[in-house]
């Protein structure tokens, strides 16, 4: 099965952090590279126990994905982002 997600990457400190936001999970790593590798790990997992447990469905869809296919397609898509800086009063 496919899965079509964003992963985000954030330096915090020495460390990398890599970020599913659809689904809710992080990882960090030394390198941008380590960081999404554990995070794919931890999804995997994570796919697994919830697959045995037979929660995975109901998981995926409260975090707004639909099975399509034997692909996984969020119901929203990020069409972009930026960076603001504003003024607090």
């Amino acid at each position: 099965m496919k899965l079509q997600l964003i992963i985000e990457v954030w330096k915090k400190g020495q460390w990398f952090l890599a970020r599913a936001p659809e689904l809710d999970f992080v990882s960090q790593g030394r390198t941008p590279e380590e960081a999404r590798k554990n995070l794919m790990d931890v999804i995997n997992i994570q796919f697994e126990e919830m697959k045995d447990m037979g929660t995975l469905e109901e998981y995926l869809l409260e975090y707004g994905y639909e099975i399509k296919d034997d692909e996984l397609r969020p119901q929203s898509e990020m069409i972009g982002f930026e960076k603001s800086v504003i003024s607090l009063t």
